[in-house]
């Protein structure tokens, strides 16, 4: 099996930063890309970034020049540097990844349990 961990959430005050890292473990065979999601109150999920596995990148629109995902492959671990946040930006933060393992021939989707993150003065 693959466990998705998040850590890094928190309480931050507008104009701060914040850095998220996702560490995938278990019988991984290949990581094929992995993002970061994250649900207000009241909302439906919706993505914030992804990065796939030769390394391109894609963002929201709300967050593009001021949120920067990353990857290390020898560590299995994704990081999403928030900077210059905005009371907007609160929700609960979730790592997803599409992986291949021993358990399965087809690369299936994971996530991770979900990290807060809040904006506030």
């Amino acid at each position: 099996q693959v466990q998705l961990v998040e850590s890094g959430g928190g309480l931050v005050q507008p104009g701060g930063s914040l850095r998220l890292s996702c560490a995938a473990s278990g019988s991984i065979i290949k990581i094929y890309d992995m993002g970061w999601y994250r649900q207000a109150p009241g909302k439906q999920r919706e993505l914030v970034a992804v990065i796939f596995s030769g390394g391109n990148t894609n963002y929201a629109s709300s967050v593009k020049g001021r949120f920067t995902i990353s990857g290390d492959n020898a560590k299995n671990t994704m990081y999403l540097q928030m900077n210059s946040l905005k009371p907007e930006d609160t929700a609960v933060y979730y790592c997803n990844g599409r992986i291949q393992s021993r358990a399965s021939l087809l690369p299936a989707n994971y996530w991770g349990q979900g990290t807060q993150v809040t904006v506030s003065s």
